[in-house]
């Protein structure tokens, strides 16, 4: 919801009523990685939701990760609205953010590897925006899904702060919640900067360049190793 130029969060009265249940189909498989996206996922896998910024390019970062990562897709994630649009959520009458979903191996790569992606790979002191794009659907988010991802999430925060402080930037605008719901976007923008549908397309996003050093929490975990390409598209 913009009043002048200013994006505000709509509360529940003043979001859009939604619908019982989702007007479009999402695809079976992921484009790059020919996995499912709804599932059922692996037994022993775990699923981590991040908002930062427009979900293509932050659903690309963490499928090129070259290990660990299962499965990505993108949704919206934090609002009121059930089953939004991609056009309702734009309106900021929704309350959604921008989310990528990431289904992954704990055995392979930890959490605290895809947070450290998660940090450098976007500015999380801008409020509800990123880059070049202004609205409530940009800010920067971890949704959690256990009380372990929770106290990880919070250590790599102050981390990270301490980071920014030192190299002059911010304050940090993350939110960390418990996961809501998250409802899948379109299936035109799954994958979206894939080779097969828009491998130049426009992507928002933009680091600080500041690192998040180990360790923040209690367990690294693995990282990706050097000497492996990424995911090929």
């Amino acid at each position: 919801m913009l009043f002048g130029r200013t994006p505000v969060l709509p509360t529940a009265e003043q979001a859009l009523t939604g619908r019982p249940e989702p007007i479009f189909t999402v695809p079976d498989r992921h484009t790059v990685l020919g996995t499912p996206l709804l599932g059922p996922y692996p037994e022993g896998y775990e699923i981590a939701d991040f908002g930062l910024g427009c979900f293509w390019g932050a659903e690309r970062t963490f499928w090129r990760l070259p290990v660990g990562v299962w499965t990505t897709l993108v949704g919206y994630q934090g609002g009121h609205t059930e089953h939004p649009t991609y056009e309702e959520v734009c309106s900021g009458l929704t309350g959604h953010t921008e989310a990528v979903r990431v289904v992954f191996d704990p055995a392979l790569i930890s959490y605290e590897r895809l947070l450290k992606t998660f940090w450098e790979a976007h500015d999380p002191t801008q409020g509800f925006r990123q880059g070049n794009d202004v609205g409530t659907q940009y800010r920067s988010a971890i949704h959690t899904h256990t009380p372990d991802q929770a106290a990880v999430a919070e250590a790599s925060r102050a981390a990270y702060q301490r980071a920014l402080t030192s190299s002059g930037h911010g304050t940090i605008s993350t939110e960390i919640l418990p996961a809501r719901t998250f409802y899948p976007a379109e299936g035109y923008n799954q994958q979206y900067l894939s080779g097969s549908k828009n491998p130049d397309g426009y992507c928002g996003m933009g680091g600080t360049g500041v690192k998040l050093s180990h360790p923040f929490g209690t367990n690294w975990g693995t990282s990706c190793p050097t000497g492996i390409a990424p995911v090929e598209e």
